[in-house]
C-alpha cells in the first residue's frame, strides 16, 4: 500500500509540473492554430490600478508616455482606489500631457476600482497595468496586433522579473516564470490560454464584464471571455518588467493574496469544468491550476509513505533527497530571515514558501476570509 501511494503522488507531481507541460510541447508540434496579427492600430485605454503609490507612480506615467504609439489613439486612466498618501497629487502633475485621474471612494479592492473605471474608458481595446510595472516601448503594438484575429478577445502579455538586490526567493520567482511564459506560448499555439498576466493584460472594451470584488480580474475576466467563445492569446514579445519581492515573507503575503482569490474566481468560474461543453479548456484548468493547489496537502503524504519503504537502495535515496530539499528550504528561510542570501537555496525556498501559501489560501477561502483590498508590496 505505502508502494503505491508514494508513485500515485509522485505520478501526480509528475504530470502537474513536468508531465503536461511536455504534452502541451507535444501537441503544439502538431496544432499551430495561428492568431491573424496585423498591423493596426485600435483606440487604446491604459488602465493603471494604484494604491499608495506615491513612490512608483510617477516613474510609471513617464515610462507609460514614453510608450511607442500614437498619442491621438492613447488615453492614460489612473485608477486610485483611495490612496491616502501623495499618488492623486502626483498624477494630476501630469493632467496637461493627457493623463487622467479616476478616484475611486471606500477602498473597494483592485477588481472594483476597475469596474468602476471602465465605465468611463474610450478605447475599443482596454490594456490593464500596475504601477510598478515597466513596459518596453513597442508593448502597447505587439499587445493590439493579436486584435486583428476577431477571435481573439483578450491578450496577455509576457513578465520579465528583475531581481536587483540578488533575493533567492527573487530568483525562485524569475524561473517560475520562465517556466510559466514557456507553457503559456505553447497553449496559444494549441488553442487558447487560461488566464493572463495581472500587469500586462487586455481586453476588447465590448466584452469587459464587471465582477465581483473579490474575484481576481485577470483570471476570472479571460475566462468569461472564453465563455462567450473568444480566444485569448499570449504575446511573448510584448513584455513588462516587475521587480521580484524581497524577502520570503513578502512573497508568501502576496501569494496567499492571489492564490485565495484565484481559488475563488475558479469557483465562480465552475462551469468551465465541464468537459463535455468545454473540453480543452476544462482540461487546461484542472492541469494547470487545480492539481497544482492540491499537491502541498500530497507532500506529507509522499514523505511518510516513503519512510515506509526504507530499506530498498531506491526508497532510501528518495528519502534523503526529500529531507535535504525540505532541510534545504528551511535554511533558505533562516537565511532570508536573517538578510542574508543564498542562491543555492533559492528552488527549495521558493517551491515550499508557494506551496504553503497554497494551503494557507484553502483555508483562508474554506473559512470565508476574502481578499479584496490590496497593500502596496514593492517599494
Amino acid at each position: 500500500m505505502a508502494e503505491i501511494i508514494f508513485w500515485s503522488i509522485l505520478g501526480i507531481i509528475f504530470y502537474a509540473y513536468l508531465g503536461y507541460p511536455l504534452f502541451i510541447l507535444f501537441l503544439s508540434l502538431f496544432v499551430n492554430k495561428k492568431v491573424n496579427k496585423g498591423n493596426i492600430e485600435p483606440s487604446v485605454t491604459f488602465l493603471i490600478a494604484a494604491y499608495n503609490e506615491e513612490k512608483n507612480i510617477r516613474e510609471k506615467l513617464e515610462n507609460t508616455l514614453s510608450l511607442d504609439y500614437p498619442k491621438e489613439k492613447l488615453e492614460i486612466i489612473v485608477a486610485s482606489d483611495a490612496s491616502e498618501d501623495r499618488t492623486d497629487e502626483i498624477v494630476k502633475e501630469f493632467a496637461d500631457q493627457g493623463v487622467i485621474l479616476h478616484r475611486v471612494e471606500g477602498r473597494v479592492g483592485k477588481t472594483e476600482t476597475q469596474n468602476q473605471t471602465v465605465k468611463i474608458v474610450k478605447g475599443d481595446i482596454i490594456i490593464f497595468s500596475d504601477a510598478t510595472t515597466k513596459y518596453k516601448d513597442d508593448a502597447i503594438k505587439k499587445i493590439v496586433r493579436n486584435y486583428n484575429d476577431p477571435s481573439i478577445g483578450a491578450v496577455s502579455g509576457r513578465y520579465e522579473y528583475v531581481n536587483p538586490t540578488g533575493a533567492p526567493v527573487g530568483l525562485g520567482t524569475i524561473l517560475f516564470w520562465k517556466y510559466e511564459n514557456s507553457v503559456k506560448s505553447r497553449q496559444t499555439r494549441i488553442e487558447t490560454v487560461t488566464g493572463c498576466c495581472g500587469c500586462i493584460y487586455s481586453v476588447r472594451k465590448s466584452l469587459y464584464e464587471p465582477l465581483p470584488r473579490d474575484i481576481i480580474s485577470d483570471l476570472v475576466e479571460p475566462l468569461k471571455i472564453l465563455e462567450k467563445g473568444y480566444r485569448i492569446a499570449f504575446e511573448p514579445e510584448a513584455v513588462a518588467y516587475e521587480e521580484t519581492t524581497e524577502t520570503s515573507k513578502e512573497e508568501f503575503g502576496m501569494r496567499v493574496r492571489v492564490i485565495s482569490r484565484g481559488m475563488v474566481g475558479l469557483w465562480y468560474m465552475r462551469k468551465l469544468f465541464n468537459p463535455f461543453k468545454y473540453g480543452f479548456i476544462s482540461f487546461q484548468l484542472f492541469s494547470h491550476k487545480v492539481l497544482r493547489w492540491m499537491i502541498p496537502f500530497l507532500l506529507p503524504f509522499l514523505l511518510i509513505s516513503n519512510l515506509f519503504l526504507i530499506g530498498h537502495p531506491f526508497y532510501t535515496l528518495t528519502l534523503i533527497v526529500q529531507i535535504l530539499f525540505y532541510i534545504g528550504a528551511l535554511g533558505g528561510y533562516l537565511l532570508d530571515r536573517m538578510g542574508k542570501k543564498a542562491k543555492l537555496l533559492a528552488i527549495p525556498l521558493y517551491y515550499c514558501v508557494v506551496n504553503a501559501a497554497s494551503v494557507a489560501a484553502f483555508f483562508r477561502t474554506i473559512f470565508g476570509k476574502k481578499a479584496i483590498v490590496w497593500e502596496t508590496v514593492r517599494k
